[in-house]
């Protein structure tokens, strides 16, 4: 992926920020794994429910949110992560203007193990995850080696692929899809919360895909492999994978994100054309 040439708009840089250390349980390789893939990134949890149940265990001794600004001078993956976070926000800020509607541009914040959020505390043994609160991705970086050493997804678009997902609950914030999504679980039993949830992760994934196209239509930065990337990323955090390697069986009724090869195919979906009307994954077979 060519992006070193992209539009930097600066991230709200929180790292070293003084809050509290997670709790992890477990050691290296399937223990911190296990605690990633059971909460937010990998299965579905509104962030505004997981995060406010830490709050009682953990001590909040940061300053305070710091201000968008520049990456530290050196600092590479912050780069990235900068570039393809205000990608995303340029690709759908005009496809919200060729629509007619108002767009309002998300935030991306890098943490160290812990961070104060619009939605309650947040740790890093969450992964990547997106508050509706107060419109911010929260970014551990440390995710990312496990992405690519214990996830086996390699690669910058990989990543790509995680940052673009959680612009894509942004998306559905602003168009008002996840407010009426999580509304209706409240009613649902959880065989069909979860089947609902699957829907609004399996978006997400097209949106990913829509931004991807577009984004290349735009820089010509796609090169060679970056594609198998980003669906090598979705499938290994699909909930049968998942499953199979922390319990080894599959329990399709506990899915939040779908299958591998679900996500797989509706990133391809919104890859295909670039167009979000594709990605209407509330209607009929998924």
């Amino acid at each position: 992926m060519r992006w070193q040439d992209g539009r930097e708009s600066g991230v709200e840089d929180r790292r070293g920020g003084g809050v509290g250390a997670p709790h992890i349980i477990g050691g290296g390789g399937i223990g911190v794994v296990v605690v990633v893939l059971l909460l937010s990134f990998v299965f579905h949890v509104d962030p505004r429910q997981l995060l406010s149940a830490t709050d009682a265990d953990t001590t909040q001794t940061a300053s305070g949110p710091a201000a968008v600004s520049a990456c530290p001078q050196g600092d590479e993956t912050c780069r990235f992560v900068d570039v393809v976070h205000t990608s995303t926000d340029d690709v759908w800020s005009a496809v919200f203007r060729s629509e007619g509607k108002a767009y309002r541009p998300s935030t991306i914040v890098l943490y160290s193990q812990g961070a104060q959020t619009g939605c309650g505390l947040g740790q890093s043994a969450m992964g990547p995850f997106y508050c509706p609160a107060d419109e911010k991705i929260y970014l551990d970086l440390d995710f990312f080696n496990t992405l690519e050493q214990q996830l086996g997804a390699r690669g910058d678009f990989a990543r790509a692929y995680v940052i673009a997902h959680e612009e894509g609950h942004h998306i559905q914030k602003l168009l008002g899809v996840s407010d009426a999504v999580h509304d209706k679980e409240q009613h649902l039993s959880e065989k069909a919360a979860n089947a609902l949830s699957v829907r609004l992760e399996l978006q997400a994934d097209c949106y990913a895909g829509v931004w991807a196209r577009r984004a290349d239509d735009r820089m010509h930065w796609l090169e060679a492999g970056d594609i198998d990337e980003a669906l090598g990323a979705a499938a290994a955090v699909g909930d049968d994978t998942l499953q199979k390697e922390t319990q080894g069986r599959v329990v399709p009724d506990s899915f939040t994100h779908g299958t591998s090869a679900q996500r797989e195919h509706w990133f391809k979906a919104g890859f295909a054309g670039g167009d979000p009307a594709d990605c209407d994954t509330f209607s009929g077979e998924i």
